[in-house]
């Protein structure tokens, strides 16, 4: 048996957003979203017909669920702010029931000894900025670049680790090329211009944090999927996987961390002649104001051939053009969500950074797993018994605490999530908390058998495996 032993200090928690969480009450003040429109104008493209208004309910439970943090170990917890909460409709009048919500909410985690981690987007686009194109319109870059300013005068006196934005390569993919997120368009030139606004919306709220002189850190959630070619030795495979790991990790990690789009990535579009629309100014504010702190996200590897299939031209040019997934045999797999299980991918992934981008201060912000059905692992106790849940991050942690070993300036590791949380068209279908929801009874939770089991490892600041 080996001892895990981390750093001293390290982030021990979970993560989540507003709203996955939330929920909505009357009187709240809450403009819609995307998510909420969308749900209206489809309810069948959500699993079993569960919106976002009907999550769980951290809104009026949130002082028992911070309690139900500290049992589960947590000494840092990150949430967001949803946009269209503090301004129903993205600008313009201040929703004063949401200033109070998170001021009051900030204060409960930082007087149990938990340390707020807040987020600034996490997918919920204000319907009011959606209707006049959403993140394609460069007004919505300034109303956020304006949203974020807010929030730091608001909460920067207690709130030390901000976040621009989470996974904003998500929108990109899910609303503009794979139709998994609003408004569902296929559309590579609409999708460039997105994933450009988003970075320059960051990097403008990232000046806004410094010119405020707030005594903190400000830096941005991505979820970084290695790309592995194939065969690495054949040269075909190297290259389709370079060309992907370009579109869907280095499109945002470059100009987060370096100041810079990939040289790569800017000749494919400059071929397929759809750069996006920028300002001169653009790329010195850019390159003038990149991250602190990075968040990295790790659920699954990305597996890449040489393109084979026929392009598809239905709708244009796609980053598929360049490279076809490859179906690896003999992967580990979860069968709910049907993605590969690998490990050392979390650690391929803080080697990069500590290689490639100056070793910058990270933590591991997302890592889990989801689960269909979990009540069958109810014990009579009550308790959801998920043993494979403890494995997996028990799994992960040995790469993490590998890559700390061999230098990576990683301070932390947070699940998702901390308790079950509806999660955009799945709803509740898989579950990944810590802590069970049951829908049917008030949201009632309950502490799963890994929420004890992370209790110890926060306690002991490690494991023995």
């Amino acid at each position: 048996m080996t001892f895990y032993n981390f750093p001293q200090n390290f982030w021990w928690g979970s993560a989540a957003s507003g709203p996955q969480t939330e929920g909505r009450t009357d009187g709240d003040g809450k403009g819609d979203n995307i998510w909420d429109y969308w749900y209206q104008q489809a309810p069948e493209k959500f699993f079993n017909q569960v919106g976002p208004g009907r999550t769980s309910d951290v809104y009026q439970q949130f002082k028992s669920d911070v309690q139900l943090m500290k049992q589960t170990g947590h000494n840092s917890f990150r949430t967001s702010i949803q946009w269209s909460r503090l301004f129903p409709q993205g600008t313009g009048a201040i929703n004063q029931q949401a200033v109070d919500f998170y001021n009051v909410y900030i204060d409960e985690l930082i007087a149990n000894g938990i340390e707020p981690f807040m987020n600034l987007y996490h997918f919920d686009m204000p319907l009011a900025l959606q209707a006049k194109g959403g993140w394609r319109n460069r007004e919505t870059v300034d109303a956020y670049s304006h949203y974020a300013e807010t929030c730091f005068k608001l909460f920067g006196d207690r709130v030390k680790k901000w976040f621009t934005h989470n996974e904003p390569i998500v929108p990109v993919e899910g609303g503009y090329l794979y139709q998994f997120h609003y408004p569902a368009e296929v559309n590579l030139a609409h999708a460039v211009q997105v994933g450009y606004h988003e970075t320059l919306a960051s990097a403008l709220a990232i000046q806004k944090y410094h010119a405020l002189n707030l005594d903190g850190q400000i830096g941005i959630i991505l979820n970084l999927t290695p790309s592995y070619p194939r065969d690495a030795t054949n040269p075909a495979d190297v290259k389709a996987a370079r060309i992907a790991d370009a579109f869907f990790n280095r499109s945002f990690l470059d100009p987060a961390v370096k100041g810079e789009f990939p040289a790569d990535l800017v000749a494919i579009l400059k071929d397929l002649a759809i750069l996006p629309t920028y300002q001169p100014t653009d790329l010195a504010l850019i390159k003038a104001n990149t991250v602190d702190l990075l968040g990295i996200n790790y659920y699954q590897p990305r597996r890449v051939k040489a393109k084979e299939t026929p392009i598809d031209h239905t709708n244009g040019p796609m980053p598929d053009d360049f490279f076809d997934n490859y179906d690896m045999p003999g992967k580990k797999v979860n069968p709910y969500r049907g993605w590969e299980i690998y490990a050392r991918g979390i650690y391929d992934i803080l080697t990069n950074v500590r290689e490639n981008y100056g070793n910058l201060p990270c933590f591991i912000s997302e890592n889990g797993m989801g689960v269909e059905g979990e009540e069958r692992y109810r014990n009579p106790a009550g308790q959801i018994e998920d043993d494979y849940r403890i494995e997996f991050v028990q799994d992960h942690l040995k790469y993490v605490y590998q890559a700390l070993q061999e230098g990576s300036n990683c301070l932390g590791y947070h699940m998702w999530t901390c308790m079950d949380n509806w999660s955009w068209t799945n709803a509740y279908k898989n579950r990944y908390g810590l802590i069970a929801i049951d829908l049917d009874h008030d949201c009632q939770r309950t502490i799963k058998k890994s929420g004890y089991w992370f209790k110890q490892v926060a306690d002991q600041n490690g494991f023995e495996a």
